[in-house]
């Protein structure tokens, strides 16, 4: 991208692909091909983001099994962060483990206090290759951390136990997403 260009300005908005799809629940690949592709999938991620009004969204969110995500976040203290990582690994979690809200674009409507760490610190790559670290806190962090879970084939549900998780998968079972045609 272009330094100034607004993210997803010249992306298609894609399908979101939705819990029980199993590309949510595999591995997604390294990237190897730092092109003109890469450049259009991290297009289409921030223009399906901010179609569905998210703070975050990884490539497997829209069919596509590549180790990338993008974000448009705040953190607690109101700071916006914008960007992207490509083959993402975090690299620090700590602090205070927080039980807060937590939603996903896969599981529209719903969410679920969900524990995670409020400092989160993941290095990877720009689409040009450029090795960035990214480092969050508060929300923000909680976004990158949900985002490389995506990566890993796991959704926020997978990190519930007990009552949370059976009355999200209740919630799932009756959401009109979930229902056929």
């Amino acid at each position: 991208m272009r330094h100034g260009s607004i993210p997803g300005v010249h992306g298609r908005v894609r399908p979101l692909t939705l819990l029980g799809d199993p590309a949510l629940h595999a591995p997604c690949r390294e990237v190897t091909d730092f092109g003109p592709e890469l450049v259009r999938l991290v297009d289409d991620l921030f223009a399906t983001m901010y179609a569905a009004r998210g703070v975050g969204l990884a490539a497997n969110q829209i069919g596509v099994p590549l180790r990338v995500f993008v974000y448009d976040c705040p953190d607690d203290e109101d700071v916006r962060h914008l960007g992207h990582v490509v083959n993402p690994k975090p690299v620090e979690t700590d602090g205070v483990v927080v039980r807060g809200p937590e939603g996903c674009l896969s599981l529209p409507g719903l969410e679920a206090g969900t524990e995670r760490y409020d400092h989160a610190v993941v290095e990877g790559f720009t689409v040009t290759g450029e090795p960035v670290t990214v480092h969050g806190t508060g929300f923000f962090a909680r976004c990158l951390q949900h985002e490389c879970d995506h990566l890993e084939g796991r959704v926020y549900a997978d990190r519930l136990t007990g009552w949370r998780h059976r009355r999200l998968m209740r919630q799932v079972s009756r959401a009109s997403w979930r229902r056929p045609g």
